[in-house]
């Protein structure tokens, strides 16, 4: 059977079990014994492309100071970095899921294969599956993988859809009705007749933050369980240098270098505290950050997003007994003053021809730039947006007159670029809001509305509110559990309003949310006991809509979450 991408490797095929082994970890430093020289393996690798083929703009454009991004410029970084190799066929290209989804309006509009045509061209050999390739689900990843056109759109730009170049690992994510891994859980890759293992996973709350439809009929299991039931399955393969893709990651203070690992923390820290000690690398990503660490001896990495980094990472393997010796990295800036990728042009180009002038027709007006930036909130950024504040105010401009809606919230991870200032093109507004949702108007209560935002002191992740919403946080306030997130006392009781009119906790109110949330998304639960749901437009058509009507338009006052702080005492 020829699958695609696999060049010099084996692929592991056997059936998901989990099993759980000693978190003790070895740090692969020890000295270079004498006998034969060792191996030196390159990897390099990148995670959370979101379709981005051409540089991306605003903050989202820049990294370390300097302009970055862009596929054509990302191919020519590879190449080079492949010859800082002892020889070229010793450079393998990873990366750590979302490579697609949440992406650009030229990739997105032919459901992401130009960016699968791209990376192959870039010389890709495997990734893990993210969170964003479970968007339009499991069959569609599978198309994704191995090529065809499109079920309903067909092959949109006239030419055949031939498939990834590269092969998709994903050891986690499995078919609830026959325990099989959706795709192959591992890879094994020959350099120089020493085995390196790759083991590629999706995080496991993906079936959390992706919608009910991409994940039906999928089961996650835990991260380091299955990278330690993978790892003894590949030893015993011989295989003693271990690799995971992981699609979770961590974050650094502030302070913190795109080469530094400043008060790490974060899900991968748990994780790789539990992961066997014969596993060596970690190549994370989900957190769009940068970082290098060594966490109990495991070199963990991730490149930040948008292509705007590849982690250039040597390997010295013990050519006799196949270990890794040592294990270092740098983060490389993908800057832009390299000679662009003629492929990667010839590429853009084309689709560009074919995406027509849809792309650059102008749909609104700004004054200033709109940034998506959150608000400081007890010295996180955990507050209010300028851009997601005008979003949920798009969203209830385009359903308080039909749907009777008076108040509207929008999800941050649904906010996924900035606006500059001056015209703003459909592209533009579409790489803001790129997901499609359809927005969703049901009736709360009083009580359920007061319980949707405690639950945002559980979850992590504050709700953008439109103009009409006004409440208080008390920082010195509990906050509730997962199980009971309403028995938290984060928001003040009675300061919760709407268009200035206290909400009655027995009252019933007509809301609006996108289809994500109202599914439960992001750990919104409550949202699915709202009543009378009406599903109305796609809330990209409701942001256009909203920036054709009020433009020129400014970026909101940030006004709406104010804390016990800012209120005098009644």
């Amino acid at each position: 059977m020829s699958v695609p991408g696999m060049r010099r490797a084996a692929i592991g095929l056997a059936a998901l079990a989990v099993t759980a082994l000693s978190t003790v970890a070895a740090t692969p430093s020890q000295a270079e014994p004498a006998g034969p020289p060792p191996v030196d393996v390159k990897l390099l690798a990148l995670n959370d492309f979101h379709g981005n083929l051409e540089p991306p703009s605003g903050s989202s454009g820049t990294i370390a100071g300097q302009p970055a991004g862009g596929a054509e410029y990302l191919a020519t970084q590879l190449a080079e970095l492949r010859k800082r190799a002892v020889e070229e066929e010793n450079a393998i290209t990873v990366a750590a899921g979302d490579l697609i989804g949440a992406s650009p309006l030229l990739s997105a509009a032919f459901h992401d294969e130009p960016t699968i045509e791209s990376l192959s061209l870039a010389g890709l050999d495997y990734a893990s599956v993210g969170n964003h390739e479970f968007d339009e689900g499991a069959d569609e990843l599978l198309r994704i993988q191995n090529g065809g056109c499109h079920p309903v759109d067909g092959c949109a730009d006239g030419t055949p859809y031939e498939g990834a170049d590269f092969q998709y690992l994903s050891a986690n994510a499995f078919k609830t009705a026959t325990g099989q891994p959706l795709l192959a859980p591992y890879a094994i890759h020959k350099v120089q007749g020493v085995k390196v293992g790759f083991i590629g996973m999706t995080l496991e709350g993906t079936p959390q933050i992706v919608s009910q439809q991409g994940v039906a009929g999928l089961t996650f299991s835990d991260e380091a369980e299955t990278a330690n039931r993978y790892a003894r399955e590949l030893r015993r393969q011989g295989v003693q240098a271990i690799v995971i893709l992981l699609h979770e990651g961590g974050t650094q203070d502030s302070t913190g270098g795109i080469n530094d690992c400043t008060g790490f923390t974060g899900p991968i820290v748990d994780i790789a505290n539990r992961m066997d000690p014969s596993i060596d690398v970690i190549v994370s990503g989900h957190t769009h950050q940068a970082y290098n660490c060594n966490v109990n001896g495991k070199l963990v990495t991730s490149a930040s997003s948008f292509g705007r980094l590849v982690t250039d990472i040597d390997l010295k393997i013990d050519r006799r007994t196949g270990d890794v010796l040592t294990a270092t990295a740098e983060n490389v800036v993908v800057d832009r003053t390299v000679a662009k990728d003629p492929a990667q042009t010839e590429l853009i180009t084309r689709y560009k021809a074919v995406l027509g002038p849809v792309a650059t027709k102008v749909v609104g007006q700004t004054t200033e730039a709109i940034t998506r930036t959150q608000e400081t909130l007890f010295g996180t950024a955990r507050g209010e947006s300028p851009l997601g504040n005008m979003i949920a105010d798009a969203q209830l401009a385009a359903t308080d007159d039909e749907q009777g809606a008076v108040a509207a919230f929008m999800n941050p991870g649904g906010v996924r670029a900035d606006l500059d200032a001056g015209p703003v093109t459909y592209e533009e507004a579409f790489t803001v809001q790129p997901f499609a949702n359809n927005l969703v108007t049901l009736d709360l209560t009083g009580a359920q509305l007061y319980c949707l935002l405690e639950q945002q002191f559980v979850t992590g992740r504050t709700l953008y509110p439109s103009s009409t919403v006004g409440y208080v946080v008390d920082p010195a306030g509990t906050t509730g559990t997962t199980a009971d997130a309403c028995a938290g006392t984060r928001v003040v009781r009675g300061s919760l309003t709407l268009g200035g009119v206290a909400v009655d906790p027995a009252g019933t109110y007509r809301v609006t949310v996108n289809n994500f949330l109202s599914g439960g998304g992001d750990g919104f639960t409550v949202l699915k006991g709202g009543t009378n749901p009406v599903t109305g437009m796609i809330d990209l058509d409701a942001f256009v809509a909203y920036l054709t009507a009020k433009s020129p338009v400014s970026a909101p006052a940030l006004d709406r979450i104010r804390t016990t702080a800012e209120v005098p005492a009644a």
